[in-house]
């Protein structure tokens, strides 16, 4: 009888210390209106591209890539570009057709958060996986300051495309001109 209690609170602890730390991580994410850090990113291990981003929640994001091609994502909440000086013609997407759409919006990303637990596969990171739309998104929270420090997902081709943060500063002062995106638009 002894053991059975003990495995009731030690599971019992163990899942309260769980939702507690969801808590925690939804109460500062809500907190936070934007982002501006630099990214890695890697699509299916053999392509790694690097640049720099703010995001202005919801559903804002402007990224400058790191190469010799003067590569630019920008989205204003409802079409997404991407251009860069090797396309002759950039390319428009509507936002609610990408996952991007899902990353961007931080009402939908704490509404799945309440829905599941961390993964504990994970040792360093605090990470929620949930499916959407046949989907699968894990978005990535660091242990320490509890802030988004990446996500996975696959792009439109199947894809594994995983983006990693680092230098990440939250709530700055961001003008909302840098999402028009006429002014991307060659």
């Amino acid at each position: 009888m002894k053991k059975y209690l003990v495995f009731f609170f030690s599971i019992f602890f163990s899942l309260n210390a769980q939702s507690s730390i969801n808590k925690e991580i939804v109460s500062h994410l809500e907190k936070i209106n934007s982002l501006e850090f630099k990214f890695i990113q890697k699509i299916d291990n053999n392509n790694i591209e690097k640049g720099e981003c703010i995001i202005l929640y919801p559903k804002k994001i402007r990224c400058k890539y790191y190469d010799i091609y003067n590569k630019i994502l920008v989205s204003n909440g409802k079409s997404l570009i991407i251009n860069s000086d090797k396309i002759k013609n950039y390319y428009r997407y509507p936002l609610d057709k990408t996952l991007l759409n899902f990353i961007l919006d931080k009402k939908f990303l704490i509404s799945k958060m309440n829905e599941v637990e961390s993964d504990k596969n994970y040792p360093l990171h605090h990470v929620f996986k949930f499916e959407h739309e046949n989907n699968l998104i894990k978005v990535f929270f660091d242990k320490g300051s509890l802030d988004l420090i990446g996500w996975e997902t696959k792009d439109i081709y199947q894809n594994l495309i995983q983006t990693f943060l680092s230098d990440v500063n939250i709530n700055i002062t961001v003008e909302e001109k840098i999402f028009y995106l006429q002014k991307y638009i060659n």
